[in-house]
């Protein structure tokens, strides 16, 4: 399969220091559970647990979703701070654009991003260059940088052909070596959303990221690399279903308002003049759904001082979907995530394996803001201010 390579161009980079310490390689396997580890498909992933660190879970933050997690592990920032407020969102700065994932315009526009920096525009900063085989944010020149190698997204790409890109990668001249990558796996989280997380489709797409991740480390193996290696996910996964939906509809008008992102959790923007109707009909504790005013929002979500974050957020109990009204198209029986970020059903998953890792560790739950500083310790570059700190993942370390 053609895929569309783009390299920056290495002579304009000192040569990078990063070579003679490990590469650091960052995965995410999106929306892998913790406990799929336990269906007996993933030899290669247990075994690099076993090997390393396993967190009991990792907490996503708030929304529980792909980008804005993305995200949250490469920044050290809640989706408040970093701007990714959701997968879809507008700005009144930025007029001209809705951004969704499929809007591919917005994604490589560095104006949505811009509000953070990625570990990978940091490491080019100091000289460690980045490759990212898929990331949200890499296609865009976030701050007027680019990973020196990186990928334009191609979701049919197979996960043993984006091994393959990174291998690629790693055959290049010591100089121009990265020392930090990323590689990106959907399938868990496409079988997840069309089947639910209880089915042989989902775990029959854990064996294929786990045959992925053993072509990754049989390739590293071949070319004595012993790299440094944090699995992440950026949530969970529930099982939902058509007879657990809330209609907003039914509550009020929906030409008095705005919808910018529904499923699991709602945003909405009342309409000129419509503020105080659509404020009154929501804005309450409801039969699987609570709403607040965007002010409101409890603290513990961290979510809601963004200017991008819609005047109105509901909130629906996990398992419940919301959508502004009936909808042949929905899609409801399958499974979803981006309800509260501490529920079990969202846990993400973290494993680390590598020289800087010590063995058969099991580490206490802890919050995804805090990949962020143990990523820019092992690449050995300053982290910038962050929500994250060490005490987490700190005595993971040899």
């Amino acid at each position: 399969m053609a895929v569309t390579a783009v390299t920056a161009d290495p002579s304009q980079k000192e040569p990078a220091a990063q070579v003679t310490r490990p590469a650091v390689i960052l995965v995410s396997i999106d929306g892998f559970k913790p406990e799929y580890l336990q269906r007996g498909v993933t030899p290669t992933l247990n075994g690099l647990a076993n090997k390393g660190v396993l967190a009991e879970a990792m907490h996503p933050s708030f929304p529980s979703i792909t980008f804005p997690n993305h995200y949250t592990l490469v920044t050290g920032l809640r989706p408040d701070h970093h701007g990714i407020v959701g997968n879809s969102m507008d700005d009144v700065q930025i007029p001209d654009q809705h951004f969704t994932l499929s809007n591919h315009a917005a994604v490589v526009d560095r104006r949505w991003w811009d509000q953070a920096e990625p570990i990978w525009v940091t490491a080019e900063k100091h000289g460690v260059h980045a490759a990212t085989m898929f990331w949200p944010g890499s296609e865009a020149d976030i701050h007027g940088v680019r990973p020196t190698q990186w990928q334009v997204f191609d979701g049919k790409l197979p996960p043993d052909s984006r091994v393959d890109v990174l291998l690629g990668w790693m055959d290049k001249p010591a100089a121009q070596r990265a020392g930090f990558f990323t590689l990106y796996f959907d399938d868990v989280d496409h079988a997840g959303h069309e089947f639910g997380p209880d089915t042989q489709q989902v775990t029959d797409a854990v064996a294929k990221v786990d045959r992925a991740m053993t072509r990754l480390m049989t390739g590293l193996d071949a070319r004595h690399i012993d790299a440094n290696i944090v699995i992440v996910s950026d949530h969970g996964m529930a099982t939902t279903n058509e007879k657990r939906v809330i209609y907003l509809d039914k509550s009020v008008a929906s030409n008095s308002f705005k919808l910018v992102t529904a499923g699991t959790y709602a945003g909405i923007d009342p309409l000129p003049g419509q503020q105080a109707t659509v404020s009154q009909a929501l804005v309450k504790k409801h039969e699987h759904m609570e709403c607040w005013n965007k002010a409101d929002i409890p603290a513990r979500l961290q979510y809601g001082k963004n200017p991008r974050v819609p005047a109105i957020i509901c909130l629906a109990d996990v398992g419940w979907l919301i959508f502004a009204a009936e909808d042949p198209r929905i899609h409801a029986n399958g499974g979803a995530h981006g309800y509260d970020n501490m529920s079990k059903e969202m846990g993400a998953l973290f494993i680390a394996s590598g020289p800087a890792f010590k063995q058969n560790m099991i580490l206490p739950a802890f919050d995804n803001v805090d990949v962020y500083p143990l990523l820019m310790k092992l690449i050995d570059v300053p982290a910038l201010p962050s929500d994250g700190n060490m005490n987490s993942t700190a005595a993971a370390l040899r």
